[in-house]
């Protein structure tokens, strides 16, 4: 959550879009946990990746070294953190309305174990009478589904 007692690194490194989906930030997501300076320029990431084995973090590191240096932060370092692992409930209400405005359907909560989701509905018309075609879409934390009402393919944030 960002406050206005925040850090000014803080505030470059939650403006960072994410790589795979640019219309939510890093911060939107919540994979942004902590950043830290000190009085000598020296800034501290944490962030957590949305799955084990993501590829877009090695991107997401450099990027936020890029920005924040960019900015006349002289060291930054970013660390990944897995623990606690990171839960689609990290999302922002934003990060969800702005998906579902982008074409992917944004996921449910989650409060205990994932359940088998039967119907998603489509962000293109809202009908709920929907199927997953492929339970890997374009990356590996999104599925593919298809509407049967307006046919148009669209990508499911995966809930976990």
């Amino acid at each position: 959550m960002v406050t206005a007692e925040r850090s000014a690194a803080w505030k470059i490194a939650a403006d960072l879009p994410d790589p795979e989906l640019p219309v939510v930030t890093i911060a939107d997501l919540g994979i942004l946990r902590d950043v830290t300076e000190d009085d000598q320029g020296r800034v501290h990431v944490q962030i957590t990746p949305t799955y084990s084995g993501c590829p877009a973090m090695e991107t997401i590191s450099t990027d936020l070294v890029d920005a924040l240096t960019s900015a006349g932060y002289q060291h930054v370092t970013v660390e990944f953190v897995l623990a606690p692992a990171w839960t689609t409930d990290w999302m922002s209400d934003d990060a969800k309305a702005k998906l579902a405005a982008y074409g992917v359907a944004p996921p449910g909560p989650v409060d205990g174990p994932v359940g088998l989701q039967l119907s998603v509905r489509c962000p293109q018309c809202g009908s709920p009478d929907t199927r997953e075609s492929s339970r890997f879409g374009s990356t590996a934390c999104k599925s593919l589904w298809v509407c049967r009402a307006c046919r148009e393919p669209f990508d499911h944030f995966k809930a976990h």
